[in-house]
Protein backbone atom coordinates (compact mmCIF):
# COMPACT_ATOMS: atom_id res chain seq x y z
CA UNK A 1 0.00 0.00 0.00
CA UNK A 2 1.45 3.35 -1.03
CA UNK A 3 1.29 6.23 1.42
CA UNK A 4 0.71 9.48 -0.44
CA UNK A 5 0.67 11.95 2.47
CA UNK A 6 3.46 13.32 4.65
CA UNK A 7 4.16 14.62 8.13
CA UNK A 8 3.23 18.17 7.12
CA UNK A 9 -0.23 16.89 6.18
CA UNK A 10 -0.57 15.22 9.58
CA UNK A 11 0.58 18.37 11.36
CA UNK A 12 -1.96 20.43 9.41
CA UNK A 13 -4.65 17.92 10.36
CA UNK A 14 -3.78 18.15 14.08
CA UNK A 15 -3.79 21.96 14.09
CA UNK A 16 -7.16 22.04 12.30
CA UNK A 17 -8.52 19.44 14.73
CA UNK A 18 -7.51 21.59 17.72
CA UNK A 19 -8.59 24.96 16.33
CA UNK A 20 -11.74 23.88 14.52
CA UNK A 21 -11.16 26.67 12.02
CA UNK A 22 -9.42 26.78 8.64
CA UNK A 23 -8.67 30.46 9.21
CA UNK A 24 -7.06 29.92 12.61
CA UNK A 25 -5.22 26.77 11.51
CA UNK A 26 -3.80 28.46 8.39
CA UNK A 27 -2.68 31.42 10.47
CA UNK A 28 -0.98 29.12 12.99
CA UNK A 29 0.80 27.18 10.25
CA UNK A 30 1.79 30.30 8.34
CA UNK A 31 0.12 29.13 5.15
CA UNK A 32 -2.93 29.98 3.05
CA UNK A 33 -6.35 28.45 3.54
CA UNK A 34 -6.25 26.97 0.05
CA UNK A 35 -2.90 25.26 0.78
CA UNK A 36 -4.29 23.94 4.06
CA UNK A 37 -7.38 22.65 2.25
CA UNK A 38 -5.20 20.81 -0.26
CA UNK A 39 -3.26 19.12 2.56
CA UNK A 40 -6.44 17.97 4.29
CA UNK A 41 -7.92 16.66 1.03
CA UNK A 42 -4.70 14.77 0.25
CA UNK A 43 -4.83 13.18 3.68
CA UNK A 44 -8.51 12.29 3.25
CA UNK A 45 -7.79 10.80 -0.19
CA UNK A 46 -4.89 8.79 1.19
CA UNK A 47 -6.97 7.41 4.06
CA UNK A 48 -10.13 6.97 2.03
CA UNK A 49 -12.30 8.69 4.63
CA UNK A 50 -13.60 12.22 5.28
CA UNK A 51 -11.98 13.81 8.31
CA UNK A 52 -14.05 16.95 8.80
CA UNK A 53 -17.65 17.99 8.29
CA UNK A 54 -17.48 21.49 6.84
CA UNK A 55 -20.22 24.10 7.10
CA UNK A 56 -20.17 27.84 6.64
CA UNK A 57 -19.87 28.29 10.40
CA UNK A 58 -17.89 25.37 11.74
CA UNK A 59 -15.49 22.53 11.08
CA UNK A 60 -16.34 19.36 13.00
CA UNK A 61 -14.11 16.27 13.14
CA UNK A 62 -15.62 12.98 12.00
CA UNK A 63 -15.24 9.67 13.82
CA UNK A 64 -12.34 8.86 11.48
CA UNK A 65 -10.63 12.10 12.54
CA UNK A 66 -11.05 11.26 16.21
CA UNK A 67 -9.45 7.87 15.61
CA UNK A 68 -6.63 9.37 13.56
CA UNK A 69 -5.80 12.11 16.06
CA UNK A 70 -4.01 9.91 18.59
CA UNK A 71 -2.09 7.98 15.92
CA UNK A 72 -1.12 11.15 14.05
CA UNK A 73 0.21 12.77 17.21
CA UNK A 74 2.16 9.61 18.04
CA UNK A 75 3.69 9.47 14.54
CA UNK A 76 4.81 13.09 14.70
CA UNK A 77 6.19 12.68 18.23
CA UNK A 78 8.09 9.56 17.16
CA UNK A 79 9.50 11.34 14.12
CA UNK A 80 10.69 14.26 16.22
CA UNK A 81 12.28 11.95 18.77
CA UNK A 82 14.02 10.01 15.99
CA UNK A 83 15.53 13.21 14.64
CA UNK A 84 16.74 14.17 18.09
CA UNK A 85 18.24 10.72 18.69
CA UNK A 86 20.11 10.88 15.41
CA UNK A 87 21.47 14.32 16.19
CA UNK A 88 22.62 13.96 19.77
CA UNK A 89 22.24 11.51 22.65
CA UNK A 90 22.02 14.45 25.04
CA UNK A 91 19.15 15.88 23.02
CA UNK A 92 17.42 12.52 23.22
CA UNK A 93 17.65 12.57 27.01
CA UNK A 94 16.39 16.15 27.21
CA UNK A 95 13.44 15.33 24.96
CA UNK A 96 12.34 12.42 27.12
CA UNK A 97 12.98 14.37 30.29
CA UNK A 98 10.75 17.26 29.20
CA UNK A 99 7.98 15.09 27.78
CA UNK A 100 4.33 15.89 28.41
CA UNK A 101 2.31 13.46 30.54
CA UNK A 102 -1.47 13.83 30.43
CA UNK A 103 -3.29 12.75 33.59
CA UNK A 104 -7.10 12.53 33.66
CA UNK A 105 -8.52 12.58 37.17
CA UNK A 106 -11.70 13.06 39.12
CA UNK A 107 -11.38 16.41 40.95
CA UNK A 108 -11.87 14.85 44.37
CA UNK A 109 -8.63 12.83 44.01
CA UNK A 110 -6.54 15.95 43.50
CA UNK A 111 -6.05 17.50 46.99
CA UNK A 112 -4.78 14.49 48.96
CA UNK A 113 -3.44 12.14 46.31
CA UNK A 114 -2.51 13.92 43.10
CA UNK A 115 -0.99 17.07 44.59
CA UNK A 116 1.33 15.29 47.09
CA UNK A 117 2.41 12.81 44.40
CA UNK A 118 3.08 15.52 41.83
CA UNK A 119 5.05 17.50 44.42
CA UNK A 120 7.30 14.47 44.98
CA UNK A 121 7.63 13.92 41.25
CA UNK A 122 8.52 17.59 40.66
CA UNK A 123 11.21 17.41 43.33
CA UNK A 124 13.01 14.69 41.34
CA UNK A 125 15.27 15.05 38.31
CA UNK A 126 12.51 14.96 35.69
CA UNK A 127 11.50 18.17 33.94
CA UNK A 128 8.38 16.55 32.51
CA UNK A 129 5.36 18.72 31.96
CA UNK A 130 2.05 17.44 33.30
CA UNK A 131 -1.28 18.21 31.67
CA UNK A 132 -4.27 17.71 33.97
CA UNK A 133 -7.72 16.80 32.68
CA UNK A 134 -10.22 17.55 35.47
CA UNK A 135 -13.17 15.27 34.65
CA UNK A 136 -16.12 13.27 35.90
CA UNK A 137 -15.47 9.58 36.52
CA UNK A 138 -16.97 8.33 33.25
CA UNK A 139 -15.10 11.04 31.34
CA UNK A 140 -11.80 9.89 32.86
CA UNK A 141 -12.38 6.39 31.56
CA UNK A 142 -13.30 7.69 28.11
CA UNK A 143 -10.25 9.98 27.94
CA UNK A 144 -7.90 7.10 28.76
CA UNK A 145 -9.67 4.64 26.44
CA UNK A 146 -9.46 7.09 23.53
CA UNK A 147 -5.82 7.98 24.16
CA UNK A 148 -6.49 11.57 25.22
CA UNK A 149 -4.77 10.83 28.55
CA UNK A 150 -1.80 8.58 29.36
CA UNK A 151 -3.60 7.25 32.43
CA UNK A 152 -6.21 8.36 34.92
CA UNK A 153 -7.57 8.29 38.45
CA UNK A 154 -11.23 7.49 38.93
CA UNK A 155 -13.76 6.06 41.35
CA UNK A 156 -15.81 3.93 38.94
CA UNK A 157 -14.09 0.60 38.22
CA UNK A 158 -16.08 -1.00 35.38
CA UNK A 159 -16.88 1.52 32.71
CA UNK A 160 -15.21 0.40 29.51
CA UNK A 161 -13.79 -2.89 28.24
CA UNK A 162 -10.86 -0.97 26.74
CA UNK A 163 -9.50 0.05 30.14
CA UNK A 164 -8.13 -1.62 33.26
CA UNK A 165 -8.95 -0.46 36.80
CA UNK A 166 -6.39 -1.13 39.55
CA UNK A 167 -7.57 -0.14 43.06
CA UNK A 168 -5.23 2.19 44.93
CA UNK A 169 -7.00 3.11 48.16
CA UNK A 170 -10.34 3.19 49.95
CA UNK A 171 -11.65 6.73 50.25
CA UNK A 172 -14.24 7.13 52.99
CA UNK A 173 -17.03 9.68 52.90
CA UNK A 174 -16.79 12.21 55.74
CA UNK A 175 -18.89 15.20 56.79
CA UNK A 176 -17.33 18.56 55.97
CA UNK A 177 -18.57 21.39 58.21
CA UNK A 178 -17.53 24.96 58.98
CA UNK A 179 -14.97 25.01 61.78
CA UNK A 180 -17.47 26.63 64.21
CA UNK A 181 -20.44 24.42 63.31
CA UNK A 182 -22.11 22.52 66.21
CA UNK A 183 -21.45 19.17 64.48
CA UNK A 184 -17.73 20.00 64.20
CA UNK A 185 -17.34 19.13 67.88
CA UNK A 186 -18.51 15.58 67.23
CA UNK A 187 -15.93 12.96 66.37
CA UNK A 188 -18.50 10.69 64.75
CA UNK A 189 -21.82 11.85 63.25
CA UNK A 190 -24.69 9.56 62.38
CA UNK A 191 -26.49 10.24 59.12
CA UNK A 192 -29.78 10.72 60.95
CA UNK A 193 -28.16 13.53 62.97
CA UNK A 194 -28.06 15.61 59.78
CA UNK A 195 -31.83 16.17 59.97
CA UNK A 196 -32.50 19.84 60.59
CA UNK A 197 -29.21 20.97 59.05
CA UNK A 198 -28.74 22.42 55.58
CA UNK A 199 -27.25 19.58 53.55
CA UNK A 200 -25.17 19.94 50.40
CA UNK A 201 -25.31 16.87 48.17
CA UNK A 202 -23.67 15.90 44.87
CA UNK A 203 -25.78 16.21 41.73
CA UNK A 204 -27.98 13.30 40.69
CA UNK A 205 -26.09 11.18 38.17
CA UNK A 206 -22.67 11.78 39.67
CA UNK A 207 -20.59 8.92 41.02
CA UNK A 208 -20.52 10.30 44.56
CA UNK A 209 -24.31 10.79 44.64
CA UNK A 210 -24.86 7.24 43.41
CA UNK A 211 -22.53 5.99 46.16
CA UNK A 212 -24.51 7.83 48.86
CA UNK A 213 -27.93 6.89 47.47
CA UNK A 214 -27.03 3.18 47.27
CA UNK A 215 -25.82 3.15 50.88
CA UNK A 216 -28.82 5.02 52.25
CA UNK A 217 -31.28 2.94 50.21
CA UNK A 218 -30.69 0.11 52.67
CA UNK A 219 -31.84 2.28 55.61
CA UNK A 220 -35.13 4.09 56.36
CA UNK A 221 -33.28 7.42 56.37
CA UNK A 222 -34.25 10.06 53.79
CA UNK A 223 -32.02 13.08 53.18
CA UNK A 224 -33.49 16.39 52.07
CA UNK A 225 -30.87 18.58 50.51
CA UNK A 226 -30.70 22.37 50.55
CA UNK A 227 -28.07 22.59 47.81
CA UNK A 228 -27.26 20.16 44.99
CA UNK A 229 -23.93 20.72 43.24
CA UNK A 230 -22.06 19.15 40.29
CA UNK A 231 -18.61 19.11 41.90
CA UNK A 232 -17.15 18.47 45.33
CA UNK A 233 -15.11 21.67 45.11
CA UNK A 234 -18.39 23.62 44.86
CA UNK A 235 -19.76 21.80 47.91
CA UNK A 236 -16.66 22.70 49.91
CA UNK A 237 -16.96 26.33 48.80
CA UNK A 238 -20.52 26.44 50.15
CA UNK A 239 -19.37 24.85 53.42
CA UNK A 240 -16.60 27.45 53.78
CA UNK A 241 -19.25 30.16 53.35
CA UNK A 242 -21.23 28.68 56.25
CA UNK A 243 -24.14 27.66 54.04
CA UNK A 244 -24.37 24.03 55.10
CA UNK A 245 -22.66 20.71 55.70
CA UNK A 246 -21.57 18.28 53.00
CA UNK A 247 -20.80 14.55 52.85
CA UNK A 248 -17.67 14.41 50.69
CA UNK A 249 -14.83 11.96 49.99
CA UNK A 250 -11.98 12.62 52.42
CA UNK A 251 -9.50 12.84 49.53
CA UNK A 252 -11.32 15.95 48.30
CA UNK A 253 -10.61 17.94 51.48
CA UNK A 254 -7.30 19.83 51.16
CA UNK A 255 -4.65 18.94 53.72
CA UNK A 256 -4.32 21.61 56.40
CA UNK A 257 -7.66 23.24 55.55
CA UNK A 258 -8.21 25.75 58.37
CA UNK A 259 -11.77 26.84 57.59
CA UNK A 260 -13.21 23.32 57.52
CA UNK A 261 -13.69 20.52 59.99
CA UNK A 262 -14.34 16.89 59.08
CA UNK A 263 -16.24 14.26 61.06
CA UNK A 264 -16.59 10.55 60.50
CA UNK A 265 -20.01 9.52 59.19
CA UNK A 266 -21.59 6.37 60.62
CA UNK A 267 -24.68 4.19 60.27
CA UNK A 268 -23.91 3.63 57.49
CA UNK A 269 -20.20 4.18 56.94
CA UNK A 270 -19.59 4.80 53.23
CA UNK A 271 -16.40 4.55 51.21
CA UNK A 272 -15.37 4.31 47.58
CA UNK A 273 -12.33 3.02 45.78
CA UNK A 274 -9.93 5.33 44.00
CA UNK A 275 -8.15 3.41 41.28
CA UNK A 276 -5.70 3.76 38.45
CA UNK A 277 -7.19 3.73 34.94
CA UNK A 278 -4.97 2.49 32.11
CA UNK A 279 -5.59 1.30 28.55
CA UNK A 280 -5.68 -2.44 28.06
CA UNK A 281 -2.53 -3.82 26.39
CA UNK A 282 -0.95 -0.35 26.18
CA UNK A 283 2.44 0.61 27.59
CA UNK A 284 3.29 3.95 29.17
CA UNK A 285 6.25 6.10 28.21
CA UNK A 286 9.11 6.08 30.75
CA UNK A 287 8.07 9.52 31.99
CA UNK A 288 4.40 8.60 32.35
CA UNK A 289 5.41 5.38 34.09
CA UNK A 290 7.55 7.35 36.55
CA UNK A 291 4.60 9.60 37.43
CA UNK A 292 2.27 6.60 37.71
CA UNK A 293 4.71 4.89 40.09
CA UNK A 294 4.91 8.03 42.23
CA UNK A 295 1.12 8.18 42.52
CA UNK A 296 0.97 4.48 43.42
CA UNK A 297 3.62 5.02 46.12
CA UNK A 298 1.73 8.00 47.53
CA UNK A 299 -1.46 5.94 47.66
CA UNK A 300 0.40 3.19 49.53
CA UNK A 301 1.73 5.76 51.99
CA UNK A 302 -1.78 7.04 52.58
CA UNK A 303 -3.08 3.51 53.19
CA UNK A 304 -0.41 3.02 55.84
CA UNK A 305 -0.93 6.42 57.48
Amino acid sequence: MRINFDFADLEAFLVLFETGSFVAAARHLGTSQSALTRRIRRLEDGLGAPLFERTTRSVRPTLAAKRLRVRAQAMIDDARETVREMQDETARFDYQNAAIVTLATVPSAIPRLVIPAVALFAAGPSRARIRFLDMLANEVAEAVAEGKADFGLSSLPDLDARIAFDPLLDDRVVLATPRDHPLAREGIVRWDALAGHRIILPMQGSGNRALIDRALARSPLALFWSYEVPRTSTALGLVRAGLGVAPVPLSAVPIGEESLATCELADPAISRQIGLITRQKASLSPTAEALRATIVAEAARRRGA
